[in-house]
């Protein structure tokens, strides 16, 4: 079982590789992930751990009395991933962008930019009325309901609404490159989310159940 480790997209780059083809990769900064709770079957009824990254300035006090209590972080990012056995792991160990191997697939999470207010064509691919003048169509989303049967609007259809900020995972992203040294890692293509925003990064699980 692959552990889910927390990064930041730090923007987008290009990496020539051996044989001189330009690959577009998206850089991400995979501060040391620290193990702040170990969950176990016995206790919590299931086994997982809590990881944590990046350093915060300000937390609750809920927080900071469960980073005192294990004397380590405080952390501003949290993120839980289950595993099969929670005794291999234990408070305070640390994983490093290494953690992924050069040649490896991953699979990213994250957010991804907000659009804000669409109308139907640009959220939903409507093709649109005529541009010529005269033409009192032109993106609207024409018709949306029926006449004496059912009598009503249907629910789940097509309409002007809030673009983006959704949950997107990417999978099967090549691992181009790793620097330890500034704990960076280079993947193939494009993540989703904001420059510096967060994103989560675990072993691609297709790959997984190929191997296996």
């Amino acid at each position: 079982m692959s552990l889910k480790l927390i990064g930041k997209k730090q923007g987008m780059t290009q990496f020539i590789d051996k044989n001189g083809n330009v690959i577009a990769c998206t850089v991400i900064l995979a501060e040391p992930n620290v193990v702040t709770q170990v969950k176990s079957s016995d206790k919590e009824g299931y086994a997982a751990l809590q990881i944590g990254a990046f350093k915060a300035k300000k937390l609750s006090k809920p927080l900071k009395g469960h980073f005192e209590k294990n004397k380590i972080g405080p952390f501003k990012h949290l993120v839980e991933t289950k595993v099969e056995d929670e005794k291999s792991y234990s408070v305070g160990q640390e994983f490093k962008a290494d953690y992924f191997a050069v040649g490896e697939y991953v699979d990213v999470q994250g957010t991804s930019k907000g659009k804000g207010y669409q109308g139907v064509m640009k959220l939903h691919g409507f093709k649109g009325g005529p541009a010529s003048h005269g033409s009192g169509f032109h993106r609207h989303a024409g018709s949306t309901g029926m006449r004496t049967t059912p009598g009503r609007c249907l629910p789940l259809s097509p309409r002007p609404s809030h673009m983006g900020t959704d949950t997107v995972t990417v999978q099967n992203l090549k691992v181009i490159d790793i620097d330890l040294e500034k704990n960076l890692i280079i993947i193939e293509g494009a993540v989703p989310g904001c420059e510096n925003g967060l994103v989560y990064l675990k072993r691609s699980k297709k790959m997984m159940r190929k191997k296996a």
